[in-house]
C-alpha cells in the first residue's frame, strides 16, 4: 500500500514538473526577450547570488567603464549596461566584495560568498511559522547553517550535518549505527514534541534537546537529503520560542526546504561513492597472550593455572588450529571497509504563476558485517533511502497565493538475524581461543562453555528487515488585504503526516558442534531450524495539523510595525494510544523605530489533553520580550570607521515543556502474585497499584534571559556575536529522591525539580577577496554549564555526597590513590568493605576517616568545569577550485570506561581480554603498571566506580575536509552543461585526543564510528 502510494506520489510529481517547465519555459521566453543582449551593448541582466544559490537583493553593481550603476531586485537581478570586457565593481551596502568580469551570454551571473559579514547581514532570519526578519530588526538570540556547508559531510543526519557550525549546539556521536534517526517514544512524541530522542547522534542546544520543526511543522524526522535543505536555523532565546508555548523552553531546530524561484528551470545530478572505515575498535589479545594472561589472573586469585606449557606452545606456533584455536573474531566477522552510495537529483524553476522544486534522493549504505555465498539472502546491516520532494507555490491572483509541500520517503534497512548489538557484544566478549570457526567436518565449532559460534550468528541465523514508510503533505493559502490596509493578510495552513514502520523477521536457529579430539565424537548445541517468516508492525502514527494566522507588516516613515496572530491545533495519534492534542493561541509583535531601536512582544497560550479529571486540556501562559539597540546608528559612533555595525540585544521569558505522560493523573491497577486464603485455601487472583497517581501533575517551565553583542568591524571583514545565558528550568518532573520502599511501591513523578543551565556562545567570521582568490576563516562554539538547584534528594551525611549544586547528570564515585604497592602499605591504610585487598589493587581516598572505605566516601568525580565545544571552518575559491576543511572538538569533558572492553576475563572469567590488560601490575612492573592486577571474574574494589577508570575526553577531530573544482564555462557550454564539478571530501578524517587509546565519542563495544573517503560528481543543466 505504501509503495503504491509513492507511486501516485511521483506520478503527481511529474505531471506537476511537466506542467510548471513548460509554464516557466514560456515565462522566460518572454523574460529573454525583454533581457536578450546584442552586439550594441545594450542593458543586461545579471544575477548575483552567494555559495548557496541564494538571490541577493539590495547588491550595488558599479562598471567601472561606463560607470553605469544598479541594485538587485528580489530575485536578485541588476539590470546595467555592460560588456564581457568591462570590470564589475560588487557592493553590499558600502563594502566592495569582489571586482570581476562577466562573461555577457546566456546565464550572466556573479557568485560571492556568503560567509562575507556584510552578506550575512543581508540575508533575513527566520523564525517559527514561516517569519522572516531584517537581522538588524530582531531581539531574538539564532544561527544558522545552508545548503554548501550542511551538503560537505557524507552523512545522513541533520545532527551529524551541523556538527561544528552553530553556535550554542553542542552535537556528540554515541554510535556509528547505520540510518540513525529519532525514536518516536510515546504518542505527545510523534509530532508534537519533535524530540530527537535516543539517536546514535545526539544534539543539545544549550543543554536541551530541542524540538524539530520542518517547513513550519513539528515533524520527527531528522533523516534528510540535505541537497533539499535550504536552511537549519537554531532558536534559542525565549522570545524565538515563545509562540510554541508550552514546547519552546528546549528550544528550536528549524529546518526550511528549498523552493523554486522565477527563472529558467535548473536540473542538478549528483553522483557520489564513498569507503567507509570503523575507528578505533578495541584490540583484543590472541590466544597465546590469553592464555598465560589467564593462567596468571587464576594464580592471582589463590587458583591453579589451566593451561600447560604444552597448551601456550599450541597457542604460540599454531600446530593444532582445531584443539587450540586462535581466531580474530573480528576480522573474521566484520569487513575491513564498506561503501556509501549516494544520488540525488534536484529540478526547480518557475514563472510569474507558480514555482517549484523537486528532489529525488537515494541513499546505499552497506555494513560491518561479512555475507556469506551460501545465502540467497543478504545478512550484512545495510541501510537504503528512496526520498521524493515537491515544493510548489502558485500566485493565484494578485492578491491570492497558495503552495504545497509533498515528501515521500522509504527507509528500508536489514540486519543479521542474531542482531548487529548482539554480534557486537559477542565479538567483544569471546576470546580468540574460545572454539574455531569450523570443525574438522565442516560444521560450526563450538564448546561446551559457549554453545555458540559467532560467525554463524553472522551469516546463518537469518535477517531481519525494517522497513520504514513516512508521507507527509503541507497546504497553505495566503490573501493580502492591502485594499483594507498595506501589509495585511491571513493565511490558513494543514498538514498531514503519516509513519509505518514494520519489522520481516526471518531469522532461523543453526546448531554447532563441540569436538573431541579424543574421541573424535561430537556434542550438538542447537538445531538446524527452518527460516521463520513473521512481521510484526513496530510503530504506526499519524498526525494533523491545522493553523490560521493574521500578520501585518508595515514602515510609517522611521517606524516598523509587525505582528502575528495565530492559532493552531495539532493532533497526533501513536498505535492504539489515545490522540494527543496540543492547541493554542500565539502571537508577536515587533516595533524599531529608525532601524535603530527595535522591540519584539511574544507569547504562546496552548495546553494539551492528557491531564485531569478526564483528559482535559490545561493551557498555560508564556510570556517573552526583547531589547536591541543598533549602536552604529546612534551619533556618536557614525565617525568610528573601523566599526560597520554592532547591537546590543536581550530578551527575557517564560516558557514551557509540556511532558504530561500517558494520563499519569490516573491510578492504575494490575495483577499480582496469586494468594491462597479461604477453607479451601485457594488460589486467588491479587492486583495491586502501581505507580502512584499524580493529580497535580503541570508542564516544566524555564525562564530563560539572554543578553548579547554582535557586530561588523574594519570595512565588513570581521562579524562576531558573543551571547551570555542564563536559563532556570523549574517544575521539573523526577521522582522524588526520598523514595521509600516501605509504602510498597515508587512516589508518583512530580514537578518539583530545579536547575539552573548558564554559559557563553560565540561566533567569529571572517571573509576577503582579492583578485579570483577568496578565502575565509570562521570559528563558533559555547561554554556551557549547568547546576541541580534542587531534586528532593535524600539526607546525605556528607556535603561531598551531595548531587543539589553539582552539574546535572554529574557522576559519583571513589577517589583513587593508585595501587597498592604492599602488603604493607594495604595494612596502613583504609579497608574496602567486605573484600580483602592485595598488591595491585586500586586503593581508594577515605574520605570521613573513618578507615574504612564504602558509600560514604563518593564524591563527585568528572570534570566539574563548564563544557566547552567549538568548531572552526576555513577554506578558499580560487580559479574554479574551492577547498574547506571543518575542525570540531571539545574540552572538560570526560570517557568512563568499564565493561567487557576495558577489563579481562569478564563474564564469569569466559570473556575477552585486551591489549591494554597487559599493562596490568605485577611484581616485577609495579612502578610503571597502568592497570591493577587481573583476576577471573568480577572484583567489586577494582571494578568500582572510580576515578582511575575516568579519563580526559578533550580532543579535536578534522571533522570534514572537501576539494572540488568546477569545470570552466568555456568547455562546458560545448556540451550543453550548465556547469561541472568534481570533487572528493573526507568525514571524520583526523582525530587528536587527550586520551587517544579509544575514540573520544563512540568507545566499548557501541557500533565503531565510521571514516569516509568520498568522491563524486555534480551536473547541472
Amino acid at each position: 500500500m505504501q509503495k503504491r502510494v509513492l507511486l501516485i506520489l511521483s506520478v503527481v510529481l511529474l505531471l506537476l514538473l511537466k506542467f510548471n517547465a513548460a509554464q516557466a519555459t514560456i515565462a522566460y521566453g518572454n523574460l529573454n526577450l525583454a533581457l536578450q543582449t546584442d552586439t550594441l551593448g545594450s542593458k543586461s541582466s545579471i544575477l548575483v547570488v552567494d555559495e548557496n544559490q541564494h538571490y541577493l537583493v539590495g547588491i550595488k553593481l558599479i562598471n567601472l567603464k561606463t560607470k553605469a550603476t544598479a541594485i538587485t531586485d528580489q530575485n536578485g537581478v541588476a539590470i546595467i549596461d555592460f560588456t564581457s570586457s568591462d570590470r564589475i565593481e560588487v557592493y553590499a551596502g558600502n563594502t566592495l566584495l569582489l571586482t570581476t568580469e562577466v562573461s555577457k551570454g546566456k546565464h550572466n551571473s556573479i557568485t560571492v560568498s556568503g560567509k562575507n559579514p556584510a552578506i550575512a547581514a543581508l540575508k533575513p532570519i527566520r523564525l517559527l511559522y514561516d517569519q522572516t526578519v531584517n537581522p538588524k530588526l530582531t531581539t531574538t538570540s539564532t544561527d544558522a547553517v545552508y545548503t554548501a556547508d550542511l551538503t560537505k559531510a557524507t552523512v545522513t543526519s541533520v545532527k551529524s550535518a551541523i556538527t561544528g557550525r552553530l553556535a550554542g549546539a553542542y552535537v556528540e556521536q554515541n554510535s556509528g549505527r547505520l540510518g540513525s534517526e529519532s525514536r518516536t517514544d510515546g504518542l505527545y512524541a510523534l509530532l508534537s514534541s519533535g524530540s530527537l530522542g535516543s539517536d546514535a547522534v545526539q544534539l543539545s542546544l544549550r543543554g536541551q534537546s530541542p524540538t524539530v520543526i520542518i517547513d513550519g511543522v513539528p515533524r520527527p524526522m531528522t533523516i534528510f537529503n540535505l541537497e533539499e535543505i535550504e536552511s537549519i536555523t537554531v532558536l534559542k532565546d525565549a522570545v524565538s520560542t515563545a509562540m510554541l508555548g508550552g514546547k519552546g523552553a528546549n528550544g528550536v531546530i528549524l529546518i526550511t526546504t528549498k523552493r523554486g524561484a522565477k527563472g529558467k528551470q535548473t536540473i542538478s545530478f549528483t553522483a557520489q561513492t564513498a569507503f567507509q572505515k570503523s575507528l578505533k575498535t578495541p584490540n583484543a589479545l590472541n590466544a597465546f597472550q590469553y592464555a598465560s594472561l589467564y593462567n596468571e589472573a587464576r594464580v592471582n586469585d589463590g587458583l591453579t593455572p589451566v593451561y600447560t606449557n604444552a597448551d601456550l606452545q599450541a597457542y604460540q606456533t599454531g600446530s593444532d588450529p582445531i584443539g587450540h584455536p586462535d581466531v580474530n573474531w573480528e576480522d573474521v566477522v566484520t569487513k575491513p571497509q564498506s561503501r556509501f552510495n549516494h544520488y540525488t537529483l534536484n529540478v526547480s524553476g518557475g514563472n510569474d504563476f507558480g514555482k517549484y522544486f523537486v528532489a529525488v534522493e537515494h541513499v546505499d549504505q552497506t555494513g560491518l558485517f561479512r555475507s556469506s555465498d551460501a545465502n540467497t539472502y543478504e545478512t550484512d546491516n545495510t541501510f537504503k533511502n528512496f526520498t521524493v520532494r515537491s515544493n510548489v507555490d502558485l500566485q493565484i491572483n494578485k492578491k491570492l497565493s497558495a503552495g504545497i509541500n509533498l515528501m515521500g520517503r522509504l527507509i528500508n534497512m536489514n540486519d543479521p538475524g542474531f542482531g548487529s548489538g548482539s554480534i557486537l557484544n559477542q565479538i567483544y566478549a569471546t576470546p580468540a581461543n574460545a572454539y574455531p570457526i569450523y570443525n574438522p567436518n565442516g560444521s560450526y565449532a563450538t564448546t561446551s562453555n559457549y554453545q555458540n559460534n559467532i560467525y554463524a550468528q553472522a551469516v546463518s541465523s537469518g535477517y531481519i528487515g525494517t522497513y520504514k514508510r513516512d508521507v507527509l503533505a503541507d497546504l497553505f493559502l495566503k490573501r493580502t488585504f492591502n485594499e483594507i490596509t498595506e501589509g495585511l493578510w491571513l493565511r490558513v495552513k494543514a498538514s498531514i503526516y503519516a509513519t509505518l514502520a514494520e519489522n520481516t523477521i526471518r531469522t532461523k536457529s543453526f546448531a554447532t558442534f563441540a569436538f573431541n579430539p579424543t574421541t573424535s565424537a561430537y556434542t550438538q548445541y542447537g538445531t538446524n531450524g527452518t527460516q521463520s517468516n513473521n512481521t510484526a508492525v513496530t510503530q504506526q502514527g499519524r498526525s494533523d495539523y491545522e493553523e490560521l494566522a493574521l500578520g501585518y507588516d508595515r514602515n510609517f516613515g522611521k517606524h516598523g510595525v509587525s505582528a502575528l496572530l495565530l492559532a493552531n491545533n495539532d493532533n497526533a495519534y501513536s498505535g492504539s494510544d489515545l490522540p494527543y492534542t496540543l492547541r493554542g493561541i500565539s502571537g508577536k509583535a515587533s516595533y524599531n523605530f529608525d532601524q535603530k531601536y527595535v522591540v519584539d512582544l511574544a507569547f504562546g497560550y496552548n495546553g494539551s489533553n492528557y491531564y485531569p479529571p478526564a483528559g482535559d486540556f490545561k493551557y498555560g501562559f508564556f510570556p517573552a520580550m526583547g531589547l536591541a539597540w543598533n549602536m552604529e546608528k546612534e551619533n556618536f559612533l557614525k565617525d568610528v570607521k573601523w566599526l560597520n555595525g554592532l547591537k546590543l540585544f536581550g530578551t527575557f521569558g517564560k516558557t514551557g515543556n509540556d511532558n504530561p505522560g500517558y494520563f499519569v493523573y490516573i491510578q492504575r491497577y494490575f495483577d499480582g502474585t496469586s494468594a491462597y486464603f479461604g477453607a479451601t485455601a485457594g488460589a486467588q487472583t491479587s492486583i495491586f497499584e502501581q505507580p502512584l497517581a499524580n493529580p497535580n501533575i503541570t508542564w516544566e517551565k524555564a525562564n530563560k534571559l539572554n543578553i548579547g553583542l554582535q557586530g561588523t568591524l574594519f570595512n565588513n571583514k570581521i562579524g562576531f556575536s558573543v551571547e551570555r545565558y542564563s536559563d532556570k528550568y523549574y517544575d521539573l518532573l523526577m521522582r522524588r529522591g526520598k523514595n521509600s520502599a516501605l509504602i510498597g511501591q515508587n512516589y508518583p513523578i512530580e514537578n518539583i525539580g530545579q536547575s539552573r543551565y548558564t554559559g557563553w556562545d560565540f561566533k567569529l567570521n571572517y571573509q576577503q577577496t582579492i583578485n579570483k582568490f577568496s578565502y575565509f576563516i570562521g570559528a563558533t562554539g559555547g561554554l556551557q554549564k549547568s547546576e541541580v538547584l534542587y531534586q528532593d534528594e535524600v539526607i546525605q551525611p556528607y556535603t561531598w555526597m551531595k548531587s543539589t549544586g553539582q552539574a546535572v547528570g554529574q557522576r559519583f564515585g571513589y577517589i583513587d590513590q593508585g595501587l597498592f604497592q604492599s602488603q604493607a602499605e594495604i595494612n596502613a591504610s583504609a579497608k574496602v568493605e567486605g573484600y580483602t585487598a592485595q598488591p595491585g589493587d586500586i586503593k581508594y581516598k577515605d574520605l570521613n576517616g573513618d578507615g574504612i572505605i564504602n558509600q560514604l566516601d563518593q564524591t563527585v568525580i568528572g570534570n566539574t568545569k563548564p563544557l566547552l565545544y567549538y568548531g572552526f571552518n576555513l577554506g578558499f575559491n580560487f580559479k574554479g577550485f574551492d577547498f574547506s576543511a571543518l575542525i570540531q572538538g571539545a574540552m572538560n569533558r570526560t570517557v568512563y570506561l568499564s565493561g567487557n572492553t576495558e577489563w579481562a576475563f569478564q563474564n564469569n572469567g569466559f570473556g575477552q581480554a585486551w591489549e591494554q590488560n597487559l599493562g596490568r601490575w605485577t611484581p616485577q612492573t609495579a612502578g610503571m603498571a597502568t592497570q591493577p592486577r587481573v583476576g577471573v571474574g568480577a572484583n567489586i574494589n577494582n571494578y568500582a566506580t572510580s576515578t582511575y577508570w575516568q579519563h580526559s575526553g578533550n580532543y579535536v577531530r578534522l571533522k570534514n575536509l572537501e576539494l572540488g573544482y568546477t569545470i570552466p564555462e568555456s568547455i562546458t557550454k560545448r556540451i550543453g552543461l550548465q556547469s561541472l564539478r568534481v570533487f572528493t571530501n573526507a568525514t571524520n578524517l583526523f582525530t587528536i585526543s587527550a586520551y587517544d587509546r579509544v575514540d573520544p565519542e563512540v568507545y566499548g563495544s557501541s557500533y565503531p564510528i565510521q571514516k569516509l573517503i568520498n568522491m563524486g560528481v555534480n551536473v547541472k543543466f
